[in-house]
């Protein structure tokens, strides 16, 4: 069972999120608040596998409670995913910073987002695809001399080539029919490369991509 934690200032878009979390019995929303100072008291005293966090709320908003629930050291157990209306790369960046493990524009179908809520419960770390572009435009936009990672070493020639196309913000199933495999092999794949560059997440292999001039 993965418990969640809501945090928007909005009653009808936490009634919608909770609507769409019930479809799930393996989903639990354990509480709701509406205000980041709110959300953290909630977090310490629940301790949730995720809150959903939106960021522009009324007093403390959802980057400074994310920053405070992360640094919580008993909450270390529990992970933010920021879900909100603006793709705006500072607020981005700024999400990743204070160690939020997912962020997620409220246009997200309903199943995406309670696949999302099991991944990040499961201790995994996502982007929607929109915002991984986004991330990848903005490396793009300043570019700096590519700096070969010894670590790519360790990787075949295949593994190389998934590298380049996440470094390009490609899904699974868009890395599956670029390379002719299955979408179930293109998985795989991101699996074991994460593994073998200790990698936390798909951003972190996209900005490696970028930095070491595969994509």
């Amino acid at each position: 069972m993965t418990t969640v934690l809501l945090v928007d200032d909005q009653d009808l878009v936490r009634a919608g999120l909770r609507a769409l979390l019930a479809a799930d019995p393996a989903i639990t929303v354990v509480d709701e608040a509406g205000d980041g100072r709110r959300g953290v008291q909630l977090a310490r005293r629940h301790q949730p596998d995720v809150v959903l966090m939106d960021i522009r709320m009324p007093g403390m908003d959802g980057l400074e409670a994310t920053r405070a629930i992360t640094g919580d050291p008993h909450l270390t157990e529990t992970r933010v995913v920021i879900l909100t209306t603006f793709d705006d790369e500072a607020d981005v960046l700024e999400a990743m910073r204070v160690g939020a493990a997912g962020y997620l524009l409220k246009d997200t179908a309903g199943a995406d987002l309670r696949a999302a809520v099991h991944v990040v419960g499961d201790g995994g770390n996502l982007l929607s695809p929109a915002i991984t572009r986004r991330v990848m435009e903005m490396l793009a936009a300043s570019p700096v001399p590519p700096t070969p990672d010894p670590r790519l070493a360790v990787l075949s020639e295949r593994e190389r080539e998934v590298l380049e196309r996440i470094g390009h913000g490609d899904t699974n199933d868009e890395i599956a029919a670029k390379l002719f495999i299955s979408p179930a092999t293109a998985r795989t794949y991101v699996s074991r490369i994460l593994t073998k560059l200790s990698a936390r997440d798909r951003t972190e292999l996209a900005v490696l991509a970028h930095r070491s001039g595969l994509a």
